[in-house]
């Protein structure tokens, strides 16, 4: 099959994997569209086409895929994007459209690091005690009203400037990703952090934060990730690649 003729790929984003996988589709000619959430006011640029916003759940995106002639679905999502996962799988199981998930290997702690895992939001606001801290919150902004309970000050690393915030006494510093751990170490030691609340989210970008809490000792909460249905994963780009070529012969 001549990339001319191979049907469209869609590409489930928000990750750098994601952004990965589109330009090394877009390298070989091969029809791809990149679906981001929203929540990113100016995305990077991409080399495919980019579709915003959400699709009105796991009948408006099996739509979707009949209407704009998809042939198979990557989902390169957050790991804690559990709900457009969960509507990826039932979407392809209504269209019979191949799945494939795109999936980054959890961070496992290694030696040094004080680490304290939890399952979910709720139990990591309930790990926090009262006494007041400097506590590093480096979950995004769609969850942080739970923490507003406790009496910590807060540092938010955003990449937009936010409109609004639940939480009475926070920092916040606008900046991209990925980062390094020497940076990560600046910022910590520049805030005087007490404590990292993190969310297991893998990747070598979001990891340095915990590389710095090991190096200076410092105590982290972090937030498993959410179940998700069963479906096929692979972790890395050329683990998708060499699926694709497989499957459409090109």
């Amino acid at each position: 099959m001549s990339p001319a003729s191979t049907p469209r790929t869609l590409i489930l984003g928000g990750t750098t994997e994601a952004s990965r996988l589109a330009a090394a589709l877009a390298a070989r000619g091969l029809p791809a569209i990149l679906s981001y959430a929203g929540r990113t006011a100016a995305p990077r640029a991409q080399p495919v086409p980019v579709r915003t916003g959400g699709f009105g759940g796991a009948a408006g995106l099996a739509a979707y895929l009949r209407a704009e002639g998809i042939g198979q679905v990557i989902d390169a999502t957050h790991p804690f994007a559990a709900r457009i996962s969960a509507n990826a799988v039932a979407a392809c199981a209504a269209t019979g459209m191949p799945l494939l998930a795109l999936e980054r290997p959890e961070w496992a702690p290694g030696p040094g690091d004080r680490w304290t895992r939890v399952a979910d939001i709720p139990t990591a606001v309930a790990a926090l005690d009262m006494a007041p801290r400097r506590v590093f919150l480096a979950i995004g902004r769609q969850t942080l009203a739970p923490f507003a309970a406790h009496p910590h000050h807060y540092l938010l690393r955003l990449v937009d400037p936010p409109d609004g915030l639940p939480l009475p006494d926070c920092t916040v510093e606008i900046a991209r990703g990925p980062f390094d751990p020497a940076m990560d170490r600046a910022l910590m030691e520049r805030y005087r952090i007490d404590l990292i609340v993190a969310k297991n989210a893998g990747g070598a970008g979001g990891e340095a934060k915990l590389i710095a809490a090991r190096a200076l000792g410092l105590p982290v909460i972090l937030i498993d990730r959410p179940a998700l249905p069963v479906r096929d994963t692979v972790s890395t780009v050329e683990e998708v690649l060499a699926r694709l070529h497989a499957n459409l012969g090109v």
